[in-house]
């Protein structure tokens, strides 16, 4: 190569480089990333050695590209086995394939299956709620979706249909804080019920155990995350009168789920009823 070539191609990473500039990405991106190389090579890289490939990433999305080859350099494999829950769990919110919002409905009962039907054919990845007020519920939820986007769309469908619904996806301390501290003793929840459930991790599973309810008791607890497995872990408070016991047990058999009567639960008396 003589020198003029040498300028010349100097020159041109100069301005590739300056071209690409500084990519900047979260740490939902990051754990995205490791996420796709364990995909790929079912090898775990540790936050920083997966930065590459999250820039990467980001940069393809941001100038568009198609058909072209990026090379990143990843290393570093310093994992510890604890830190893998919370990369697990913020995996789907750096791909932007999870919204997180709080979603307040009215307290009466039909208002969790007029939620979830609005939401179509999204999946819901997480539901924790508690009764606590005679008027309205607090819901905190996840959704699958599309992309970022998919958001905005979602919270106008709600608010069109009388729900008021608000974006947490990038509130930082709703998602590592908030989300594990729902709940709390709820005094209002007369006759109530605490069952375990496991539902098909399937779309319709959800709507088939509101559907399969019609007798109007009102749900007082839920809780679900989704674990990734074939079947989700399902917590449920439902205010049954005593004298729909015979009913309520009809239903559980009818249902076709897995279910554990947890109303004695130590845990449950000390925190939640």
């Amino acid at each position: 190569m003589t020198q003029d070539e040498m300028k010349k191609a100097t020159a041109i990473a100069a301005l590739e480089y300056v071209e690409a500039g500084v990519i900047g990405v979260g740490t939902g991106e990051i754990c995205a990333a490791i996420k796709d190389v364990f995909s790929d090579t079912r090898s775990i890289l540790e936050p920083a050695g997966a930065l590459s490939v999250a820039g990467a990433k980001a940069y393809a999305a941001k100038h568009r590209l198609k058909d072209k080859t990026l090379v990143a350099i990843a290393s570093g494999a310093n994992m510890n086995f604890d830190r893998l829950r919370h990369v697990a769990e913020r995996a789907e919110l750096g791909e932007q394939r999870e919204g997180i919002l709080a979603v307040t409905i009215p307290e009466t009962p039909g208002s969790f299956k007029k939620f979830c039907a609005l939401l179509g054919r999204r999946s819901i990845t997480e539901f924790n709620y508690r009764y606590a007020d005679p008027k309205a519920a607090h819901v905190f939820a996840g959704v699958e979706v599309h992309d970022r986007g998919d958001i905005p769309q979602l919270i106008a469908a709600l608010k069109k249909a009388g729900i008021s619904a608000l974006d947490l996806t990038d509130n930082e301390m709703a998602k590592l804080h908030v989300r594990h501290l729902v709940g709390g003793h709820a005094p209002l929840a007369k006759n109530e019920l605490l069952y375990r459930f496991e539902f098909p991790e399937r779309p319709g599973a959800l709507m088939k155990f509101l559907a399969s309810m019609s007798h109007g008791w009102n749900i007082s607890l839920f809780h679900y995350r989704n674990h990734g497995a074939d079947y989700g872990r399902v917590l449920v408070g439902i205010q049954v009168p005593p004298q729909d016991q015979a009913a309520f047990q009809v239903f559980l058999d009818k249902l076709g789920y897995a279910y554990w009567d947890e109303s004695k639960n130590p845990a449950y008396k000390l925190f939640l009823s």
